[in-house]
């Protein structure tokens, strides 16, 4: 059984990574807020991943990873985040590389908020902190949709007994509903980097060895 590095943390088993070319997307949202920033799409923050990718981490290169975790996996994952319950078995990260240091990695949370979807990106650091947290897709009315100042809340958290809507995260009034959702999404996901520590295997200075 083994992990991303084959530290023996669970069951958790990995398919090679593959390299995404952000180019395209960097431009087209150079392009996007230079010609039309009032655009509905814009507006309302709707991006693709890769899109949101390149707003995260611009001039890095991004290996796609996939683990597929087992039920011991999950259990183990809820025993080292105070509690907090992942039920995805496949789960796809994106590790991001700046001159040959691996600095970040994002994961996509996808999950109702009263009864349509929402995708949530969550960007950790090699700290293992909260870097970014960008809404993707928002389904429901767009009074709900969580403002970048609330989502900002989150940045320098790690996956502790504060990270949540009874303690340092301020809820929103009149939208409840999304408050939850979205901060289910970062413990979720910060829950699964814990375990998986796609990271951990770096020299000094934050060199991938």
């Amino acid at each position: 059984m083994r992990s991303a590095q084959g530290r023996g943390l669970g069951a958790a088993v990995h398919s090679p990574p593959s390299t995404i070319n952000l180019v395209p997307q960097i431009l087209s949202l150079m392009l996007l807020s230079i010609t039309a920033p009032t655009t509905a799409a814009w507006a309302q923050g709707v991006l693709t991943q890769q899109e949101a990718l390149a707003l995260a981490v611009p001039n890095a290169t991004w290996q796609r990873h996939t683990a597929y975790l087992a039920d011991d996996d999950l259990v183990a994952i809820a025993e080292q985040s105070n509690g907090v319950k992942v039920e995805q078995r496949v789960v796809s990260y994106y590790v991001a590389s700046e001159d040959g240091r691996n600095t970040h990695v994002a994961y996509f949370d996808a999950h109702p908020v009263r009864t349509l979807p929402e995708v949530v990106m969550v960007v950790v650091t090699a700290k293992g902190t909260v870097d970014r947290v960008e809404i993707l897709k928002f389904s429901e009315p767009p009074e709900y949709r969580a403002p970048a100042g609330w989502l900002a809340q989150f940045d320098g958290h790690d996956i502790d007994d504060d990270l949540s809507l009874k303690g340092e995260i301020v809820g929103m009034t009149g939208a409840t509903l999304t408050a939850r959702a979205v901060t289910g999404a970062v413990q979720r996901q910060l829950a699964v980097h814990a375990y998986l520590r796609p990271l951990a295997d770096q020299g000094p200075g934050g060199k991938a060895q």
